[in-house]
């Protein structure tokens, strides 16, 4: 990304998700809740698949960005999450200075694009991303 690109923006493309990449089948194991999810936020979003869930950035991660974590058939936003584990502003704090360290750590790992809901979407199937992300949540809910 050149200078001008970051003063003015860039709308980065990817290559759209290969039709055998494992990310398929679990994207298409969340795809209602997702596609629910895609007709309700309308900032750019990013997916990362994982076993029978998907965790999703959206915004401008790593600095400016929300989470939702789609799990069971539903969409958990990070306000639901905070509320029904009785987090404090501080642990949230905490919590989102850690997913956005996550996702930098997960900068060099391949994306591509995909259309759920009618939007685009970058996907992120990167094993390393996920399991943070995981480690991360369970590390705050103990």
């Amino acid at each position: 990304m050149g200078l001008m690109d970051k003063i003015f923006g860039s709308k980065v493309t990817y290559p759209p998700l290969p039709a055998g990449n494992e990310a398929v089948a679990r994207l298409d194991e969340v795809k209602a809740p997702l596609e629910e999810l895609a007709y309700k936020v309308s900032d750019h979003m990013e997916v990362v698949p994982a076993e029978h869930e998907a965790f999703v950035f959206f915004g401008k991660p790593p600095k400016n960005f929300g989470i939702a974590w789609i799990h069971d058939g539903k969409v958990t936003g990070l306000k639901e999450f905070a509320a029904e584990h009785g987090l404090s502003p501080i642990d949230v704090g905490q919590l989102i200075v850690q997913l956005g360290e996550a996702y930098q750590h997960a900068s060099e790992a391949p994306r591509y694009s995909a259309e759920f809901g009618g939007k685009q979407m970058v996907v992120i199937p990167s094993t390393g991303l996920e399991q943070e992300v995981h480690q991360i949540i369970a590390n705050t809910l103990h």
